[in-house]
């Protein structure tokens, strides 16, 4: 393997991570203030329906991105009603959005653009085009540092970027102001914030919601930017996969990015090699293809135990008289 494949394995890499990566730090903000939310898969494939189809239908991929948020956080806030207004099962209510959201965004797709459940192709101003570094051309030919900066670090769209830098940001809010201060204890202890007296609805309903966001820009990144338009399914099983490198970082964002990044790169192998020969042995695609979904099983198998969700994570907090 030279040195140009491996820069483009890991350019596939940071791709793949991305959607990952902006799922996984949603439920760590929710699950933080001790909302546990199954719902991350639906939310990112609502909001992948309605950025795709209104990009599609007005040409401005942030109009797309926009409409993918807004419909991200009508999940959140009907979870948010369902789970911490009216107090309900949380894991009961993530799941209902799944479904909801699976069903929903197939028959509209139909309804509007009678393409057996998906939307046309996006292209132009619908799509979401990578931003090219400062001197990334003139550094190409350089070796070993012109592929690194030129094929890894630039052409991405500005959303992987983005979803990067939410990184550092989640980590300084969570540690470094009050308010993270706040979401993390509410998590933990709802009771000695309500004492203290702050909100503990007014809390947990601002988790959901910024859960809601980053959803919807993941959800909005696979179909204006890794892909061009919504097909059924398409998030194959990402919101999940998102909950188990979450339980794996131990609901800690530095280590959400690394848990993201792997499988990420297990994805980037799975389609860069179809097809192994180990000595006379060959790997099918199929077994490189399920290599994410088998780590998420040993992930949650392993580290369950290992790894302390939130205290009061699922737990509706009842006001005490």
């Amino acid at each position: 393997m030279d040195f140009l494949t491996i820069i483009q394995i890991l350019d596939s890499t940071v791709r793949l991570a991305t959607p990952l990566l902006l799922a996984c730090l949603a439920g760590l903000y929710s699950e933080r203030a001790g909302v546990f939310d199954i719902g991350l898969e639906g939310k990112m494939l609502a909001s992948a329906f309605f950025s795709a189809a209104v990009a599609y239908v007005s040409g401005s991929v942030w109009l797309g991105l926009l409409a993918g948020t807004a419909a991200s956080l009508v999940l959140s806030l009907i979870h948010g009603v369902a789970s911490i207004t009216f107090r309900g099962n949380q894991l009961i209510s993530g799941v209902a959005i799944n479904f909801l959201a699976a069903g929903m965004t197939v028959l509209i797709a139909q309804s509007w653009f009678s393409q057996g459940g998906r939307t046309p192709s996006l292209f132009g101003g619908a799509r979401f085009e990578g931003i090219n570094l400062p001197f990334a051309n003139e550094l190409e030919p350089v070796p070993v540092i012109g592929p690194i900066y030129s094929e890894l670090l630039s052409g991405h769209s500005v959303l992987v970027y983005l979803a990067f830098a939410f990184v550092p940001f989640t980590a300084w809010v969570l540690y470094r102001t009050r308010f993270g201060l706040r979401l993390r204890a509410v998590g933990e202890n709802p009771a000695a914030v309500d004492t203290a007296g702050v909100s503990v609805v007014g809390l947990r309903f601002a988790a959901v919601m910024i859960c809601g966001v980053l959803c919807g820009i993941a959800g909005a990144y696979l179909a204006t930017a890794l892909q061009a338009g919504f097909v059924k399914d398409m998030t194959a099983g990402r919101g999940f996969i998102a909950l188990a490198a979450l339980i794996f970082a131990k609901w800690r964002p530095w280590h959400a990015l690394g848990a993201c990044l792997l499988f990420g790169f297990l994805q980037a192998i799975a389609l860069r090699f179809q097809n192994i020969d180990l000595g006379g042995v060959v790997i099918p695609v199929q077994v490189m293809d399920a290599l994410p979904f088998v780590l998420t099983v040993v992930i949650l198998a392993g580290f369950v135990g290992k790894a302390i969700p939130p205290k009061a994570g699922g737990e509706p907090y009842v006001k005490e008289r």
